[in-house]
């Protein structure tokens, strides 16, 4: 029984592993049909003034693509989208989290000008590892509590204080969680946006083909 159990945990932590390099992989490809993969975590709009969306698709030339300072955009004709992908070995900070961002842009012509609509996505295995974290804490430490007083440990000073330290520590753990969440998504989204504003730059400022 004890080694059934112990196949399965290797077998379960092999394919996790393998689902996490896969998702990772496809959410990075720069092919057509892993343009708009990953799921949603904002959006926003940008209009870029006296330019037309025919003028603008030729910035990206024959083959597609724009090389930025610090990533790279690709026109997906098949899409109509503008993947943007920074590229994180040109950073300061080179380490890629557990929560990188990706966006995808669509394009619309108006009468003004271009107007940009970006959407940023991040790996769907991301959300995963969030809610699994975050779920085990949560779910661990209201499973000790429960046991705790059904086993009488709230019936004394001693027992109180165990379950006031337990519960202390859960929140504690699950609030650096949350926390560390929060600083990748800052530290990732202001690199997309990065590569976002060096993309406006080259559209309005590049009157030939890159």
């Amino acid at each position: 029984m004890v080694g059934s159990m112990i196949l399965a945990g290797i077998f379960g932590s092999i394919l996790f592993l393998v689902l996490l390099i896969g998702d990772w992989y496809q959410f990075g490809n720069l092919q057509p049909l892993s343009a708009q993969y990953g799921f949603t975590v904002a959006r926003r709009k940008d209009r870029l003034d006296h330019l037309s969306l025919h003028s603008l698709l030729q910035r990206f030339g024959k083959h597609g693509t724009i090389e930025l300072p610090h990533g790279v955009a690709r026109w997906f004709d098949e899409q109509a989208v503008v993947v943007l992908r920074p590229s994180y070995q040109l950073f300061s900070m080179r380490f890629r989290t557990a929560w990188p961002l990706k966006g995808i842009i669509e394009l619309h012509d108006t009468n003004a000008g271009v107007e940009l609509r970006l959407t940023k996505r991040m790996p769907w295995s991301s959300s995963l590892i969030t809610i699994a974290w975050l779920g085990v804490v949560s779910l661990g430490t209201v499973a000790f509590l429960i046991t705790f007083a059904i086993d009488g440990g709230f019936y004394s000073a001693g027992g109180l204080l165990v379950a006031l330290g337990v519960t202390g520590f859960g929140v504690l753990v699950l609030l650096f969680g949350l926390m560390m969440v929060s600083l990748a998504y800052r530290l990732e989204d202001s690199r997309l946006m990065q590569v976002y504003q060096e993309l406006q730059h080259v559209l309005l400022h590049t009157s030939r083909p890159s």
